[in-house]
């Protein structure tokens, strides 16, 4: 906690505030209750168990099952009733686990404020603020709660969540004094006094609720959705074909019902949806583990696929922790700083403290504070208060405080770019040459460098623009913001990994140019600044965008500018910020990455990303989780149409050739293999570990889909290598064997090519040899589970009648594994033709 005198400075109070005390704070929650706003809570569980009975898998169960109980098949009937039973329980599994994962990334958004409590500032979650709390709101925040303001300095606020216009609102005590919650702090300060909280909000009257996080249907899904739909249609016209041609040999309609329901079962592929919806989820709960929470769930299917990723200089290349290194004054030159100050350099510092924050938030503005509270007393800022307050504004960009000291001076000091108090400070040409040199020469150390200056007004009348002011130039100030330890070695993994980084930065050219020389960022010869960005003509400044990657002096309009026309490009564009000027750039980017210990909650707030930890080695490493959580989505999807392309031609081709047992299959037999295949697309191959050389691979096309016809082609080969093993297994047997002991034969090769499939698949490029060392203990308790279940269904009397099994002898079973294993095992020839053209895999 910290003492709100520095508040009440800064807002000209005489009396301090206090705020409430504990127990009126737990009286006025017993009154007004929590700040919650209510939403209609659904039954999840119910909603689940609605949309389960809804999927068309269960539906063919139910009415199967229901079929087989009115002819009298009383044990298929059962056995199909406790299908549906574990269907549904591992459905709902799925479900609970993607629920719990959001659930926990809620947790970790929660918003938080800071107030007055017991004469102490704190900070707390939004939820408990009650009524009359002092809430603090600062440049950069939202509004936790509705209040009237009880003081404010140059406040003003966005209120488009309320009224849908964007530009701010200034806000002030005695008059326009009236915030809401959700709205969005854009300049200065204000403490409030909170009026409303919860549902009596005028956010909650109005209806709109914003949720950060939410499991919305993604580009992705709605491609999949797209392909089951089109599986569903082709599967009710083999439905229908089938049906036909076995009522038109047997004449019995339920008979030939069940074994048309059995070959519908066989085509829907209603495990990719479960499967996308676990990958994504469980994805960002990774992701939130590693330090990274997602805020948007598209965001976990875009990351993998980033092609450029625009850098802010200060907090992320560098540890926004500033030092004054040097000091200049047009009296004493340059100094190394030290805490020895002449009476010019007394002169500059006490300068730069009227123009500060009094309650700084900015590095630079907290080391100057520092550098003043060094200077021998007395201390100017005892009893003075703020009259007025020119914004951070132009370009290159400035700002002016007006001060009323204590015996009744008034104080007009400005600070900023250095460029910008040259321009409006009265200057000889000798004075402005040696500034102009001394400025360079910081910046060429890597120093930031601010100008101050100061005017002397002694009205109350003031100019509309503080560069009206005629100010006397007092010198500059040279900040060092070392880079961070780490940056190199990210970079270097960017790099790696394809992705190209841009640098965009409000600061000076020459200190931005130092610096990236220092952390070894590629290409910072060339360069742009703001200004000239903004004169470019459309084929210019796409043609720049590509070829630059050092971006200076740039504001918000400028940023934004950037980030379109790389996204025009075709680039997947990443980019980072932490400030209330990086909002709309990080919106509009395809991830919009914010920091998060010392981020605005404006720039929070418009991100899709947020680092916890403020370090971008993260960022990093989440690229390589994005790709990874998509190569082994990739591989599940893949997996899931190979096997599905053998049990529906099994069940179809041999009724429609009229092989002698052209019914080998039940809907029995189709359910066990659907119980296999859940769980391992959806369990084992999610938790598949990166791949080796993952951040080595050219980034993905943001357009590229799992149904591309590359893919589809290597699965559909699969899928047909399998059933070639299948049918010639089928074939021979049938003219051999009786129909138990053909079926149990032909059952045993498809269930050993899913064995071997997954084995195989857990790689698109690296051999069986490499994978079988992964660590994923999965794989190899659904394989075991697999083979026992196997053995208990054949050799077991009651299962092996049920499933009308005969058991055959070691050599036809081994010859059925043999088949199984080589109608797969040619993949492994395929990866090592692969290996030989591409020295690493593609995504």
């Amino acid at each position: 906690m910290e003492s709100p005198g520095s508040y009440n400075m800064l807002i000209g109070e005489t009396e301090a505030i206090s705020g409430l005390n504990s127990n009126q704070v737990l009286e006025a929650r017993r009154v007004h209750g929590s700040n919650i706003i209510s939403v209609k809570k659904q039954n999840r569980l119910w909603l689940a168990v609605i949309s389960l009975i809804r999927e068309p898998m269960v539906l063919l169960l139910l009415i199967t099952s229901l079929i087989y109980f009115l002819t009298g098949n009383y044990n298929d009937g059962f056995f199909l009733g406790v299908s549906v039973l574990l269907v549904s329980a591992i459905s709902l599994l799925q479900d609970a686990r993607s629920r719990d994962a959001l659930e926990k990334l809620k947790q970790y958004t929660k918003p938080r404020c800071k107030v007055i409590r017991n004469g102490k500032t704190q900070w707390i979650d939004a939820m408990d603020l009650v009524v009359g709390d002092c809430l603090i709101i600062e440049e950069g925040s939202s509004v936790a709660a509705d209040g009237i303001i009880i003081n404010a300095n140059d406040f003003s606020v966005n209120e488009a969540i309320l009224t849908g216009e964007s530009f701010p609102v200034t806000k002030h005590a005695g008059g326009n004094d009236e915030v809401y919650q959700g709205t969005l702090a854009v300049s200065g300060m204000a403490v409030i006094s909170v009026t409303a909280i919860g549902d009596r909000t005028k956010l909650a009257d109005i209806g709109k609720i914003v949720e950060d996080i939410t499991a919305e249907t993604t580009p992705l899904e709605l491609q999949i959705n797209a392909f089951v739909k089109k599986m569903v249609y082709a599967g009710a016209t083999m439905f229908l074909i089938v049906w036909l041609l076995n009522y038109q040999r047997s004449h019995n309609f339920p008979d030939s019902l069940v074994k048309a329901l059995a070959l519908a079962m066989s085509i829907l592929p209603e495990e990719i949806p479960v499967a996308v919806t676990t990958f994504m989820a469980l994805g960002a709960w990774r992701l939130m583990k590693a330090g990274i929470v997602v805020k948007q769930m598209k965001t976990v299917e875009t990351l993998g696929s980033a092609t450029v990723i625009c850098l802010d200089k200060t907090g992320t290349i560098t540890e926004n922790r500033m030092v004054i290194a040097e000091l200049y004054t047009p009296h004493s030159g340059s100094q190394v700083y030290t805490d020895s100050f002449s009476a010019s350099e007394v002169s500059l510092l006490t300068a730069a403290m009227w123009a500060s924050e009094q309650a700084p938030f900015d590095p630079m503005e907290k080391a100057i504070h520092q550098a003043y509270s060094k200077l021998t007393p007395p201390d100017e800022r005892t009893g003075s208060r703020m009259i007025h307050e020119y914004p951070l504004s132009g370009i290159p960009p400035m700002m002016t405080h007006i001060f009323l000291k204590a015996n009744g001076e008034q104080v007009v000091a400005a600070k900023g770019a250095p460029e910008a108090l040259f321009a409006c400070s009265v200057l000889t040409a000798d004075e402005r040459r040696l500034a102009d040199n001394a400025m360079h020469e910081m910046a060429a150390k890597g120093y930031r460098v601010l100008g101050v200056g100061i005017a002397e007004y002694d009205d109350t009348d003031f100019p509309s623009a503080q560069q009206d002011f005629h100010f006397t130039f007092k010198g500059l100030i040279a900040f060092y913001d070392p880079p961070k330890a780490n940056i190199g070695k990210v970079l270097e993994r960017f790099y790696k990994a394809g992705i190209r980084v841009k640098l965009i930065t409000g600061d000076n050219t020459a200190t931005t140019i130092e610096i990236a020389r220092q952390v070894g960022f590629r290409g910072y010869a060339d360069h742009i600044t703001g200004e000239e960005l903004m004169q470019l003509t459309a084929g210019q400044l796409s043609a720049v965008v590509q070829n630059v990657n050092v971006f200076t002096r740039m504001f918000p309009d400028a940023k934004l500018k950037v980030i379109n026309a790389l996204k025009s490009r075709g680039n997947v564009v990443a980019m980072t910020g932490d400030g209330v000027n990086d909002a709309p750039a990080l919106k509009a980017a395809h991830i919009g990455i914010a920091m998060g210990k010392k981020g605005t909650e404006v720039a929070r707030e418009a991100a899709a990303l947020i680092l916890l930890e403020d370090d971008l080695s993260s960022m990093a490493n989440a690229v390589a989780m994005g790709r990874k959580i998509y190569t082994n989505l990739k591989k599940a999807i893949g997996y899931i149409l190979s096997i599905h392309i053998p049990i529906i031609l099994t069940v179809f081709f041999p009724l429609v050739l009229g092989w002698k047992y052209p019914n080998i299959f039940t809907p029995v037999h189709i359910v066990f293999l659907e119980l296999i295949m859940g769980p391992t697309c959806s369990v084992v191959y999610e938790n598949e570990p990166m791949e080796p050389n993952m951040l080595e691979q050219v980034p993905r096309g943001f357009s590229d889909t799992f149904f591309n016809w590359p893919e589809l082609t290597r699965s559909i080969i699969q899928g047909l290598a399998i059933t070639a093993g299948t049918l010639m297994v089928y074939h021979y047997a049938q003219n051999i064997y009786s129909l138990q002991v053909t079926r149990t034969i032909v059952f045993i090769t498809i269930v050993s090519a899913n064995i071997f499939l997954t084995l195989v698949n857990r790689s698109f490029y690296y051999s069986l040899l490499n994978t079988i060392q992964y660590p994923n203990r999965l794989v190899w308790y659904i394989v075991v589970v697999t083979i026992i279940l196997c053995v208990l269904l054949i050799r077991v009397q009651l299962l092996a009648g049920l499933f009308g099994f005969a058991s055959p002898g070691l050599a036809s079973i081994l010859g059925a594994i043999a088949a199984g294993m080589i109608s797969v095992a040619w993949f492994e020839v395929w990866k090592w033709q692969i290996r030989k053209v591409k020295s690493v895999p593609n995504q």
